[in-house]
């Protein structure tokens, strides 16, 4: 977060603490909220009560599409039901473990033990974003982007689906909608960097879709238990459905468990 962006929010934060929790700005109300009954409240016990809204929805929707985090109604109900599903059998929560497993063994535990020997200092954030990242597009579309390697590689597709989530996040702290829907408009500046984002991060899931799809063809299901094959192989043919679900579940793999991880061995170290 840049030094203004940050002095936004401490100010956003000040005002609510005054106001008793909100802050209108420009007519878009923030609502801040630490008290978990809350939060289980919106999230859990009364979450039809609490939907995204068109606002929401147009800000992210070039990004997520119809993703289970950028929709509401039947249609998040639907996706729900669908990912539950799919969640809930034993193969994919084997083909976790394994996923997770390997890239513990294999990658993680050996770049952290050589960093020690060496006494090399390493951006553990960093390290742990990328053994998230690893792990959740395995699991979402089988593919292995290898971003956690001892050669920290800056990859492509890791790239432009952190610029993806960046810069559509971005929108929402600009002073008026108006701005960055002018630039998308001219295409430049953040919105161009956005659209090129958008065509890599898509264009290489519909790849992997289509060449499933063709295996599919031929035969009555794929070998692969990925999130990808499985929704495949379940009838869910349409791309565009697949590459929103896709995507979404990277996005709630990769940065919850991240975060997670490192404030983890902050509090451990601290304790």
């Amino acid at each position: 977060m840049d030094y203004n962006s940050r002095n936004r929010w401490m100010f956003v934060g000040e005002k609510l603490q005054m106001k008793g929790g909100h802050h209108c700005l420009l007519n878009f109300i923030l609502v801040f909220s630490g008290n978990p009954a809350v939060v289980q409240h919106i999230l859990k016990t009364n979450f039809s009560n609490y939907g995204k809204g068109h606002v929401f929805n147009r800000t992210l929707s070039d990004f997520l599409g119809h993703g289970i985090f950028n929709i509401d109604g039947d249609s998040w109900k639907f996706q729900r039901q669908v990912s539950s599903h799919e969640f809930n059998t034993k193969s994919l929560r084997k083909f976790i473990e394994t996923v997770v497993d390997t890239e513990l063994s294999d990658r993680l535990i050996p770049i952290l033990s050589s960093a020690a020997k060496q006494g090399t200092v390493l951006d553990f954030q960093d390290i742990l974003q990328r053994f998230a990242f690893d792990n959740i597009c395995k699991i979402a579309f089988g593919f292995d982007p290898a971003y956690l390697l001892p050669s920290l590689p800056q990859a492509k597709f890791a790239l432009a689906f952190e610029d993806g989530v960046r810069i559509s996040s971005e929108r929402f702290s600009a002073v008026l909608p108006v701005v960055w829907k002018f630039k998308k408009l001219l295409n430049i500046g953040s919105e161009k960097r956005l659209k090129n984002a958008i065509s890599e991060v898509r264009g290489f899931a519909l790849n992997i879709i289509k060449e499933k799809k063709q295996r599919l063809g031929e035969k009555e299901s794929l070998d692969s238990v990925d999130l990808l094959s499985r929704f495949l192989s379940s009838g869910h043919s349409d791309e565009n459905f697949v590459t929103d679900i896709v995507i979404s579940f990277i996005i709630a793999g990769r940065d919850t468990t991240s975060a997670a991880l490192t404030w983890f061995f902050i509090l451990y170290k601290n304790k």
